[in-house]
């Protein structure tokens, strides 16, 4: 059996199933056009659920590849319970986001309409597609789920009792987000957002409703400015340091 240089792709089939999975067409074009797959060869596939499955190419079809399971190769483990609540900007910025956020292990992704966002249109297929195939080419073993554009304050009213709000405030009023983070990660453990604001920053009356929270933690990233998917990055790249899977 010929491995494809590490091919791996995400599906929504149950793994096993019943030991063939069909690929989408998109999929089916990518491997048996581009990657010019021949029966035989191997694959992995994931679907964020099942763990990691070896499959070999069984039929390859004008529209349709099929290949047939062969044996788990990783169990299925969590990511971290972050979600990553950020004001949408240009798209490429946007495609950059999504891919970085997978990429560091965010588990849900959701923009957030400020006053001051610019962006209009969020193309959630494509922020989906982009996740999809950062996933497949970092080895992890699930997507970011994610949501349609929402106001900041229905995010707000609607925020989780339980799960604690990194806001990263451009003002620098806040902590040290190194300092601020090594005191949350002495007290109880759970689930947590961060919250990334638009390049034009929040406006006075949303950062006092952020603060407001009782679970918002005030963070500084820092003295210098930076662009809004910069400071996303930043921001969970610290999180998990100090928190997550990184520790």
């Amino acid at each position: 059996m010929r491995a494809m240089s590490g091919i791996r792709l995400f599906v929504e089939d149950a793994l096993p199933g019943a030991g063939l999975v069909t690929l989408s067409a998109d999929q089916s074009h990518y491997l048996g056009n581009v990657m010019r797959a021949r029966i035989g060869d191997s694959v992995l596939l994931f679907n964020g659920r099942d763990g990691e499955w070896e499959a070999s190419v069984a039929e390859i079809a004008k529209k349709a590849v099929t290949l047939s399971l062969k044996s788990r190769t990783r169990e299925q483990s969590a990511s971290p319970d972050l979600w990553l609540c950020f004001a949408p900007i240009k798209r490429a910025r946007l495609d950059y986001i999504a891919e970085k956020a997978t990429e560091l292990g965010v588990s849900h992704i959701v923009p957030v309409m400020t006053r001051r966002t610019n962006a209009g249109r969020v193309n959630t297929d494509r922020l989906h597609a982009n996740a999809v195939e950062a996933a497949e080419q970092c080895e992890r073993l699930d997507v970011p789920t994610h949501t349609e554009p929402v106001k900041l304050e229905k995010l707000l009213a609607d925020w989780p009792e339980g799960r604690r709000l990194m806001f990263c405030d451009e003002d620098l009023s806040g902590k040290s987000a190194v300092e601020a983070l090594r005191e949350a990660a002495s007290e109880a453990t759970g689930p947590w957002g961060i919250l990334i604001g638009p390049e034009g920053g929040f406006d006075d009356a949303e950062r006092a409703m952020i603060r407001r929270m009782p679970q918002t933690v005030t963070v500084s990233l820092g003295p210098r400015i930076l662009r809004a998917d910069t400071a996303a990055m930043a921001a969970v790249a610290l999180w998990q340091a100090a928190i997550g899977d990184w520790k």
